[in-house]
């Protein structure tokens, strides 16, 4: 595993590819590059915005889900005792979003590039990040 991707990017990549900046497309059709990573939390975030209805996906989440949690694109990684650590003691000033924490805690510990559209998360110069 090369990658660990982000939950926006994720359902992007899943329900409008063309949305994302070409060189995550040329990465996520890379043969190589599989698996990406993806944190659980990301399933938990999806879940949560689309239960509030911020979220809309292409099909029911239960069905969805069982798509966009297939092998060989996606392995999910377990939130861990010392993820749940790391989170809360990320070097440098990072916000308080615990869902992204746990993103970027997992993408550290595990040494992965985290792809991200997120303008929070790119600047932050404690993990690598990937994007357009």
């Amino acid at each position: 595993m090369k990658y660990l991707l982000d939950t926006h990017v994720w359902i992007w990549a899943m329900d409008n590819p063309e949305t994302l900046p070409a060189v995550v497309r040329r990465e996520l059709l890379k043969p190589g590059n599989l698996p990406f990573a993806l944190s659980v939390i990301s399933v938990w975030e999806a879940s949560r915005k689309e239960s509030l209805g911020k979220l809309k996906l292409s099909s029911p989440i239960r069905h969805w889900f069982a798509s966009a949690i297939r092998e060989p694109f996606i392995q999910l990684l377990p939130l861990t005792v010392d993820i749940a650590h790391e989170s809360n003691h990320l070097p440098g000033e990072f916000h308080r979003d615990p869902a992204d924490q746990m993103i970027v805690a997992t993408a550290r510990l595990h040494r992965l590039t985290l792809i991200t559209a997120d303008e929070r998360i790119l600047p932050y110069a404690h993990v690598r990040s990937l994007w357009g």
